[in-house]
């Protein structure tokens, strides 16, 4: 019997998949890898494999917030088919793993299959050699997988552009240790987006699978609209697989923060000729109604000082939905730069201490947050149509 042999990192396999019927998406999750070698070029008998969707808050699937709970079931038993020990898991913006799993129906999937429950409890300091992180604390369970197998949801994100494969590497991070990174970042999103990156490149993901099926448009990743694409993606190299979910929904490279720096920094895979794409040619396959997020920030070379003077007319911000927002204080709370507070039973927002980051919008549970771009942004925004 020949060995499995293990496909190039270049390589992302495309298939078009219509609806989340159980039957239909394994069959799908199946065909995808097939050119990638199947499930059993990456998973060998008795190896832990990890399994992270995205399960940023506990809503309903049909919200397109999260990982469709037939994506995680699909790839648990395909993992499993090829001998793997498996556990999913993830670090859910708001709300324990726990309850968020179980709204998100992911839960219910983990045990039917028979998988484990990552909790994501306990982090661990690691020290990433050749980054310009010095440090940083992800959960145990990511670092004793000897495979994680990446399930992003493909959404706009109203800091970054757009999270996928990259960006969905970032919830390894536990509880409070990702708004430290935000603020570790401050105002530039460039940084952010440069230390996404080496958070992806360190933990490396062996295989990353993108549910595209029903996407999320407009003010994503937590309060956007189910937008459907009807797509499955999957590759070795997150970074590749993000070249080709940016290229499907035909947005720029320089909406998408993480896509942008990639290129900057000449990170390979950044670009579609590098790639070799394989299944459902990606013509038949890209979408041109995708609603991109709004425009967070615009660059006219103006110096630092003068930027900070101005930056409500250069920058959006988060802005309050009074009849919307029951105070919960999930904002306050996950603030980086603790910018917000409930005065006088109001949110209250100081825009001075405001990092531009839209923890608060993407967290939010009533979608009571929106993005307020500045009178110049507004005008840039206009002249690029």
């Amino acid at each position: 019997m020949s060995a499995i042999t293990s496909p190039p990192p270049n390589r992302v396999s495309l298939l078009a998949l219509d609806n989340y019927d159980p039957a239909a998406v394994e069959t799908a999750v199946a065909t995808l890898l097939a050119p990638l070698g199947g499930m059993e070029a990456f998973v060998k008998p008795g190896r832990q494999v990890l399994i992270k969707p995205n399960m940023l808050s506990g809503k309903d699937p049909a919200r397109a917030v999260t990982t469709h709970p037939q994506i995680v079931r699909a790839v648990i038993r395909l993992a499993m088919s090829a001998g793997g020990l498996v556990s999913v898991g993830d670090s859910p913006g708001i709300g324990s793993p726990i309850a968020v799993a179980r709204k998100t129906g992911i839960l219910d999937v983990i045990e039917e299959t028979g998988a484990r429950f990552a909790p994501f409890s306990d982090s661990v300091i690691i020290h990433p050699q050749g980054t310009s992180l010095h440090q940083i604390e992800v959960a145990r369970d990511i670092l004793a997988a000897d495979v994680i197998i990446n399930l992003p949801k493909l959404k706009t994100h109203q800091m970054m552009g757009l999270t996928c494969a990259v960006k969905n590497m970032f919830g390894a991070l536990i509880g409070m240790r990702k708004p430290g990174m935000h603020l570790q970042a401050g105002t530039d999103k460039n940084l952010f987006a440069r230390m996404l990156l080496e958070i992806c490149e360190t933990l490396a993901p062996t295989l990353n699978i993108v549910d595209a099926v029903i996407g999320m448009e407009g003010e994503g990743p937590g309060n956007g609209d189910p937008v459907k694409i009807g797509v499955l993606l999957a590759g070795m190299s997150a970074q590749a697989v993000d070249t080709v979910a940016t290229a499907l929904v035909k947005m720029q490279p320089e909406q998408v923060f993480t896509q942008q720096q990639a290129l900057a920094t000449g990170r390979p895979l950044a670009r579609l000729a590098e790639l070799e794409l394989d299944g459902t040619p990606l013509a038949e396959l890209q979408i041109d109604h995708f609603r991109a997020a709004k425009m967070t920030d615009v660059n006219f070379g103006i110096p630092g000082y003068l930027g900070r003077r101005l930056k409500h007319l250069l920058t959006a911000h988060p802005q309050v939905d009074h009849q919307r927002c029951m105070r919960c204080h999930a904002c306050v709370k996950h603030c980086p730069p603790q910018a917000m507070a409930i005065v006088k039973d109001r949110l209250n927002i100081n825009y001075d201490l405001c990092i531009r980051c839209f923890c608060c919008q993407e967290l939010c549970p009533y979608a009571a947050l929106s993005t307020r771009q500045g009178l110049l942004l507004r005008l840039s925004s206009l002249m690029r149509h």
